[in-house]
């Protein structure tokens, strides 16, 4: 590698204040003048000619052996952050060639426009720097050049006095008293008291310690536990989050103009990138070693990242020990909805397998069959020939299999199950919060977007810190709000359109399979068409979802939401909803009204020229059930290929870049930055919340079509946990840890979906279900539905059979005449009756379990109040008193 060489002498003057934690300009000894964020200080206002203290690596200064890659060359100052920068030496000889000379003046003026914004660059990365280190930042430069390109790394460190200051300001919590932290599990309760093994424990070493802890003070440093070991005392992922808080808030050119923060520096194309350092190399030794001697990430790793184990409880303490709440949050609540999705995957595969062995006592079916040519039905098409209802057999008795009473049972099990789940989350979710310290976390009051910085037209002083920052006037906000929302409303009828190009094609596919004179096809038109269409309709899909989320994330840039997580919520809502209306309008369509307007013989209803769609020969709710697997199963296969490829040629792409600036050094072992910037940045958590929220749509909205989601669902969640976890611990750049208590805003949504699966179930099993109708037959007519086949067949009017010179029949309760029949109208009676009773009767039960089970469980309770009372002493001035309880509960 090649190295940038200083003098001896400055060497030696910046090691000094590297070795002794001194900053260059002393701000430690008063921590007052350490600036409040860094940022509104007039000491930022320093002359430009000052060097910053930067420590430029030396090709005779080698890494001690113990340093492992994370620490300046002293071997003792941790590297708490990186920011990296590439700099392009001179032009290529392409972009010097690629004008002629007609062209030469407009190629000049481009070229004086970039080395403008260079020049800018530089002057805004100089002044970022010195104002870190006025906040008492250390650092120490890297460099990797090539002919064309080189590459710079400042590595970042926080001495103890920056850290002890900023640790208060954040409100960090500070450490009292350790107590047990057992690995607890409900399942793992449930196994010891049936005493049998529990094969999906695993001994994870290195387990964090789990503390009763307060908010962190300065003046009562001395309360804490292990105040006096300076180097341990602060996790480092607390270390990471103070210094991003510093780098956050450090200003780099004008503070009227919102200059301001890493975040715009990185948009500005000033930095490449801006990270903390992964703890070491994930690769497991060659050799066997013990647990104890694997670095942090080896141990995600071998515990957590590999497949071998899929079965294995998730390392949470682990997890968010290295990557902080909001992460651990995400794989908590996705190891638990897994977790949850066992019994109903059992439960539905029971209720398939009860349809399958019951399937022969279907007396409809053994009709159908067994008809022969006793029911000439109508034609299917304008264009089509009759045909004889025996031919449907096959399908019959398949349908049996979406369509019996055990189908029903389960939509309401799963009712129960989706509102149940989300009840106990909250209490998994309470237990984790105050576990991890994050329970009473508010965000403090955010800081304005970068961007929304950027392009704001005004300032106005923030009625809450005092300071004039950038302001976007509301009513031109709303203005644009409105105005993406036409946007909005126009997508969501171009997926409209597409709905009904693929009924269209639905349409024309049966009628051409039909005319083909192969008697295979002939039957099979129907399911031929309905699979294909359900292929070109996830297609349509999967494409319209990449255009719309890439027009959502502009139209939420363009409304000009102040802080960031004003701008999620905005774009979590439009992509959200799009999502719904993409993913569920065709099983809706099939599900409530497909078959419902097809009219009858010689009053037919047409659409555009064609007839309306009626039901295949197994009923609509086999349609359904092949529409929920080809759209759900095949979205999850997608998206999982996506996750496996996409990650390794992002990080191919990088390496590849980044060797040929490193072209002759390629042959010497990187370092661990060099490494860690040849990674993919992380691409956040919402991509993965979006494809579980979906999931559990489908699971629950239509799962009394398809009794056989929760398994499918419990098959993917199996791979994408281990997926999700090689990300992190592999291929991503490790992501600065973010705190949080809960899922936010999703777990609105899926309560939401949780509401509306009860509806739609109780409408599904009254409408499209045949139970029903069955069920009144029973009760009317024949208890064995004997006669049922018959009993649902219509004759066609006169004037339709005498044009078509036979008589047929077709599905309907009406007379000959084509009106509706009595039983018609006491069967949709019963409907609406059914509707009102399930959804009463469920909705009650549902408020009953959400009374009957506390969001926080009466054991945390108990942890929460000695919390606040350790606390409470701690900040006393009298600390006798907290030794006197330590010794009373020594492991409370």
């Amino acid at each position: 590698m090649i190295r940038k060489k200083v003098s001896g002498s400055d060497a030696q003057d910046t090691g000094l204040l590297i070795g002794l934690g001194k900053s260059p300009s002393g701000l430690y000894e008063d921590s007052s003048i350490l600036p409040n964020g860094g940022a509104g200080r007039d000491t930022f206002d320093v002359d430009d000619d000052d060097d910053p203290i930067y420590i430029y690596g030396d090709e005779t200064y080698g890494y001690p052996r113990s340093a492992s890659g994370n620490y300046f060359r002293d071997g003792k100052t941790k590297i708490d952050f990186v920011l990296v920068w590439e700099e392009k030496l001179r032009p290529s000889k392409k972009r010097r060639n690629k004008h002629p000379h007609p062209e030469g003046e407009r190629a000049a003026g481009q070229g004086a426009g970039w080395e403008a914004a260079r020049g800018r660059h530089e002057r805004w990365r100089q002044k970022y720097l010195k104002n870190l280190r006025t906040t008492g930042l250390l650092m120490e430069k890297e460099e990797t050049l090539s002919d064309r390109k080189g590459i710079h790394y400042m590595k970042l460190s926080a001495p103890w006095e920056v850290l002890v200051y900023y640790a208060e300001e954040l409100c960090m919590r500070a450490p009292l008293q350790a107590h047990p932290n057992p690995d607890r599990n409900s399942s793992d309760d449930l196994l010891q008291k049936l005493h049998l093994p529990n094969i999906m424990a695993q001994q994870v070493p290195k387990k964090p310690v789990d503390y009763y802890t307060c908010a962190f003070r300065k003046s009562k440093l001395d309360k804490f536990l292990g105040s006096e070991q300076h180097d341990s005392y602060f996790t480092n992922t607390q270390r990471h989050r103070i210094v991003y808080e510093i780098l956050a808030r450090t200003i780099y050119g004008k503070r009227k103009h919102a200059e301001m923060g890493i975040d715009r520096l990185l948009n500005e194309g000033v930095y490449s990138a801006a990270f903390p350092l992964h703890e070491g190399p994930f690769e497991l030794p060659e050799y066997e070693v013990l647990g104890e001697e694997l670095n942090p990430r080896q141990i995600l790793y071998r515990f957590w990242a590999q497949w071998r184990c899929w079965y294995k409880y998730q390392p949470l303490d682990h997890i968010r020990e290295y990557f902080g709440e909001k992460v651990a949050i995400y794989f908590a609540w996705l190891g638990f909805y897994t977790a949850w999705l066992l019994p109903a995957a059992a439960v539905g595969t029971l209720v398939f397998l009860a349809g399958l062995f019951t399937m022969g006592t279907n007396t409809p079916a053994q009709e159908i069959c067994s008809s022969g040519g006793q029911f000439l039905m109508c034609p299917l098409c304008d264009t089509c020939g009759n045909w004889n209802l025996s031919e449907i057999c096959p399908m019959a008795k398949v349908g049996y299999l979406f369509d019996h009473p055990g189908t029903v049972f389960f939509s309401i099990f799963m009712s129960f199950w989706a509102v149940t789940f989300l009840e106990y989350w909250k209490r998994k979710n309470a237990t984790l919060a105050h576990h991890w310290d994050c329970m009473d976390f508010q965000e403090d009051e955010e800081r304005p977007r970068p961007e929304f910085a950027a392009m704001a037209p005004h300032m106005e002083q923030n009625p809450v810190t005092g300071v004039k920052e950038p302001y976007f006037p509301e009513r031109d906000r709303l203005s644009r709000i409105l105005t993406g929302s036409m946007a909005i409303i126009i997508m969501l009828c171009v997926v409209m359109i597409f709905l009904v190009s693929v009924i269209m094609y639905r349409g024309i596919v049966s009628t051409m399979m039909y005319h083909t004179g192969n008697t295979i096809l002939m039957t099979q038109a129907g399911n031929i068409a309905n699979i294909s269409s359900c292929m070109v309709n996830l297609v349509l899909i999967l494409l319209m979802s990449q255009v719309y989320t890439s027009l959502a994330e502009k139209l939420t840039r363009w409304e000009m939401h102040r802080t960031q997580t004003q701008h999620e919520d905005a774009f979590t809502f439009k992509v959200f909803i799009f999502q719904f209306v993409n993913f569920y309008s065709s099983p809706f369509y099939v599900a409530f009204f497909k078959g419902r307007f097809v009219g009858y013989p010689g009053q037919y209803g047409k659409l555009l020229g064609m007839r309306n769609e009626d039901c295949g020969p197994g009923g609509c709710l086999i349609e359904l059930a092949q529409q929920l697997f080809i759209i759900m199963v095949g979205k999850q296969i997608v998206s999982n290929i996506q996750e496996f490829l996409i990650p390794k040629l992002k990080s191919w792409r990088q390496k590849r870049k980044l060797a040929r600036v490193r072209g002759a050094q390629i042959c010497q072992e990187p370092k661990r930055w060099e490494e860690d910037y040849e990674l993919i940045e992380c691409e956040g958590l919402f991509e993965e919340y979006l494809e579980m929220v979906l999931q559990f749509g489908f699971i629950t909205i239509f799962v009394a079509a398809f009794p056989l989601a929760p398994l499918f669902a419990l098959l993917n969640n199996w791979v994408e946990i281990r997926l999700d976890a090689q990300k992190f611990a592999c291929e991503y750049r490790r992501p600065v840890a973010e705190r949080a208590q809960d899922i936010s805003v999703w777990f609105f949504i899926l309560d939401v979906l949780a509401q509306i699966s009860v509806i739609v179930n109780a409408f599904l099993i009254a409408f499209t279900s045949d139970f029903l109708p069955r069920l009144l037959y029973q009760y009317e007519y024949d208890s064995h539905l004997r006669g049922y086949v018959n009993f649902t067949l219509a004759y066609a009017p006169p004037s339709f059979a005498d044009s078509n010179h036979t008589m047929c029949r077709y599905k309907a309760f009406r007379d000959p005449h084509g009106s509706q029949t009595l039983f018609y109208w006491k069967l949709l009676a019963i409907r609406l009756g059914f509707i009102i009773a399930f959804e009463h009767v469920v909705f009650f039960c549902l408020r009953l379990i959400d009374w009957l089970v506390p969001d926080v469980p009466k054991s945390l309770e108990v942890k929460i109040k000695r919390e606040r009372y350790l606390a409470k002493q701690a900040l006393a001035d009298n600390q006798d008193v907290l030794l006197t309880q330590a010794a009373f509960y020594p492991a409370a």
